[in-house]
């Protein structure tokens, strides 16, 4: 049998587990793991029997065994820095995210580093752990992370603060930072919520901002460098690479009214404002050619491809459109060569093209078509992300249906031309309809709608706005003839962000997002076909909370943790109730973070941060969305002021060759 066709037979078989039935012999096809050897708190030696009967009783065991195929196990001995790459959220969540692909893989191509996995257990698994005595324990080599010298989370979400405390926890860790002595992992973090990392200094070292592989290889050599130095001078020596925050050296203050007053440095050499690091070229960025195959199904369960990193359209709603500035492509030579290698060695069926907005790399539909000419034959699959409400997108998804049909997903945002001038949402009732009649004709029998409520200067009319729309989309279904129709709407609640044009807005209580999604479920009885999904508005509530908050929330968060809050982003798991609990004890005011309007005068917590963008450029566009004034995409226009190519010393990077992606 050859490589691939075994690749592809694996990718098939996993998801039997065989990992349990064959007393875990099968790992060493990702390196030899030694379960005899497992490390409890009380010194246990934990076999393989008995591992394999706990295993056995937990939902999904395959979590917990690591030994997937291209898993790295490198000599522990002769690594001089150890860095566990801890997600706060269950394995299949954690694994379907590509930064942490990149990170596992650029790491561990360094001989003197290495770099293992840690995912937050499910509660039957933590059952388990604690009732067993068990540390948390790393994937790869099942040591301790208490072992590590680094251990270093990925914050994508803010309800995902609790879960870092339980993990900490479980590590036998000092939750708080300033609780850590000599020997203790410095514990730190990366991802989008580190742009506003505030409400969790407290139990971190320290934050790295922006990209992590610009940053993470240089953070690691000093602190090789200075490993024999105090704890103390060490995180000092950190905080002057660029792009490196460490809370404990700057002290917060407040006025009277509660907001903040400054944020300051306590030595000198600190950075008054921590400056995001970006990868300039994507081409010579490092890229995970042989990612981890997992052995049960994830989230994000294919290939994937990076077209391009950050989004020049200027949403007004949209954090990662501002701090993932400017917009760098890839070239088509690159990704051609990526996608064969990915593909080679690890026998996925499917290739998703990532980024913000793929549709706008400006040789997609080159890059699609030459995909599927190459790889198609083999029943591999290209699937694109959410759609621009365009003719060409769906010219686009045709090509790519001609191995596998894919839903198609549009994100409109807003029910009103009116509206979506305000968030700066370039898209026209008439794009969107041109779009779904063309999907309608090539053959799809439904669609996937993005919406959100509560945004800035949204009335009842705009709420309107978006069953008129949901009921043109299906009239248009309708009127091709289209079986089983079947349009969804997936409708979310506005979240204030900082960084962005809406960062001074106020966020709509949880009663009044509720009173509006009953109001649009009322209305939309008569439309058969039509299905509305909602997210929760107080999850959305406490996701305001944290994404605005300040230091004085850690409390809170470490209260909320003790009451038995955690997994906050799981429906079946969040207890808003127990979130009110703990706010009041710590006599905080939630509203305070959410309810209120900014003035422009206010300090910000986060303005610690230099994500690129001036805060000049953000109130004119605030100011513009009062207005009703679009901004165009200074890809295609003059630019548009935001500050970030001179600030950053970087530039637009486009490489897609010979085509260009057209406007909109």
């Amino acid at each position: 049998m050859g490589s691939t066709a075994f690749l592809h037979l694996a990718y098939a078989q996993r998801k039997l587990c065989f990992i349990i039935r064959q007393g875990f012999e099968h790992v060493e096809i990702g390196g030899k793991l030694n379960l005899d050897n497992i490390e409890v708190r009380n010194k246990k030696q934990v076999g393989r029997e008995e591992l394999s009967r706990v295993l056995l009783s937990v939902n999904r065991p395959a979590r917990y065994t690591g030994g997937e195929y291209n898993s790295i196990v490198k000599d522990w001995d002769k690594a001089s820095v150890k860095i566990a790459l801890a997600f706060p959220d269950v394995y299949e969540v954690g694994m379907s995210h590509l930064g942490g692909r990149i990170l596992y893989g650029l790491v561990n191509s360094q001989p003197d580093y290495l770099l293992e996995r840690v995912f937050a257990p499910w509660p039957d698994m933590e059952e388990v752990m604690r009732r067993e005595g068990w540390v948390l324990y790393s994937l790869e080599s099942f040591r301790p992370v208490r072992e590590f010298d680094v251990v270093g989370f990925s914050l994508q979400y803010e309800l995902s603060f609790t879960n870092v405390l339980n993990m900490l926890e479980l590590a036998g860790i000092p939750l708080w930072s300033g609780s850590r002595r000599e020997g203790d992992p410095l514990v730190i973090a990366g991802g989008p919520v580190c742009f506003n990392p505030e409400p969790v200094t407290p139990f971190f070292d320290a934050f790295l901002i922006g990209d992590g592989e610009e940053v993470l290889l240089e953070f690691l050599a000093v602190l090789n460098q200075n490993r024999d130095r105090p704890r103390k001078e060490v995180l000092s020596i950190l905080a002057t690479i660029e792009g490196v925050y460490v809370p404990g050296l700057y002290k917060v203050s407040y006025n009277d009214d509660g907001t903040l007053r400054e944020t300051r440095p306590l030595q000198e050499g600190i950075p008054s404002r921590v400056k995001k690091r970006v990868v300039q070229n994507l081409d010579q960025a490092y890229y995970p050619l042989n990612p981890v195959v997992p052995f049960l199904d994830i989230v994000h369960d294919r290939a994937v491809l990076e077209v391009m990193r950050g989004c020049q359209r200027a949403c007004r709603f949209c954090q990662a459109g501002m701090t993932y500035r400017p917009v760098r492509e890839k070239s088509f030579s690159t990704l051609a060569n990526q996608a064969q290698a990915v593909l080679e060695n690890t026998g996925y069926e499917e290739i998703s093209l990532a980024s913000l907005s793929t549709a706008d790399y400006s040789n997609v539909e080159r890059l699609v078509e030459a995909l599927i000419k190459r790889h198609g034959a083999r029943g591999i699959g290209v699937s694109l992300p959410s759609l621009r409400a365009d003719a060409f997108s769906v010219k686009l998804a045709s090509e790519v249906q001609k191995v596998r049909k894919t839903t198609l997903t549009f994100a409109p945002e807003a029910g009103t031309e009116r509206l979506r001038r305000v968030i700066n949402k370039n898209v026209s009732e008439e794009d969107l309809m041109a779009a779904v009649e063309a999907a309608f004709t090539a053959g799809w029998n439904g669609v996937k709608l993005y919406f959100m409520i509560g945004l800035p200067t949204e009335t009842y009319e705009d709420l309107d706005g978006i069953l008129d729309l949901l009921s043109r989309v299906r009239g248009a279904g309708r009127a091709k003839g289209v079986k089983r129709l079947n349009i969804t709407a997936s409708i979310s609640n506005f979240v204030p962000k900082p960084h962005t044009p809406f960062q001074w807005e106020p966020q709509l209580k949880p009663a009044e997002l509720e009173a509006r999604r009953r109001y649009l479920l009322n209305k939309v009885k008569g439309l058969k076909g039509v299905h509305l999904d909602f997210h929760d508005p107080e999850t959305s509530y406490l996701e305001g909370i944290m994404a605005r908050g300040d230091r004085r929330l850690a409390s809170a968060i470490y209260r909320a943790y003790r009451l038995g809050c955690k997994f906050d982003g799981w429906k079946e798991f969040f207890r808003a109730d127990l979130w009110s609990q703990a706010f009041a004890e710590d006599n905080i005011d939630p509203d305070f973070y959410t309810a209120r309007r900014r003035e422009y005068t206010e300090v910000f917590p986060w303005d610690i941060i230099d994500s690129g963008v001036d805060k000049e450029y953000l109130i004119s566009e605030h100011e513009r969305s009062r207005l009703g004034i679009s901004t165009p995409d200074c890809r295609y226009d003059k630019c548009v002021g935001c500050g970030v190519c001179p600030t950053l010393g970087v530039e637009l990077d486009l490489r897609g060759e010979e085509g260009f992606a057209p406007k909109s």
